[in-house]
């Protein structure tokens, strides 16, 4: 696979450029510097195509791994800048973006863990907020099983995360 050809990029950003939107914009808290950062992803994955070997990683992760690269540049340079103050009706960031931002990405690794079926059905209950019900309707299988694949799935995540070193805090 040769990621520096047009077709082949256009058809890999098909496949995980809304992936990648969900984690810049679940990280990043913004939608415009999202949008920036997967265009970004895919400058910085155009520019060092060459450099790619299929063998050591799958596109995705090697996207991911550039995502996670302009997701902390973007986030760095959005703190040494000024922030506006509340008075002038701007919203003020909350929390460490930091911490979150790793937190976010230990998920994501978490997640990868995890069984296909079980990351599927996390993905769509809860990063999607999609409603039991609606899940099982597309699944065609009962709401009360999807209810409890979340339950078992939780449990699986919460046990990856913890053998990754996540104390729960």
């Amino acid at each position: 696979m040769r990621l520096d050809d047009e077709a082949t990029l256009r058809a890999v950003y098909d496949d995980h450029g809304g992936e990648l939107f969900a984690f810049a914009r679940r990280s990043l808290g913004d939608t415009g510097l999202a949008e920036d950062a997967v265009q970004e992803t895919f400058v910085r994955a155009w520019r060092t195509a060459a450099r790619y070997d299929h063998r050591q990683s799958s596109p995705r992760t090697w996207l991911f791994a550039i995502c996670r690269n302009v997701v902390i540049d973007l986030m760095r340079a959005r703190s040494v800048r000024p922030q506006p103050s509340a008075e002038q009706g701007e919203d003020l960031p909350a929390g460490n973006d930091l911490e979150g931002l790793l937190l976010g990405m230990q998920v994501e690794e978490a997640l990868w863990r995890l069984s296909p079926e079980q990351r599927h059905i996390l993905v769509e209950v809860h990063l999607r907020d999609r409603a039991p019900a609606e899940v099982a309707a597309e699944l065609r299988i009962p709401p009360g099983t999807v209810r409890s694949r979340v339950f078992y799935a939780l449990k699986a995540l919460r046990l990856v995360m913890e053998e990754m070193g996540w104390d729960g805090d």
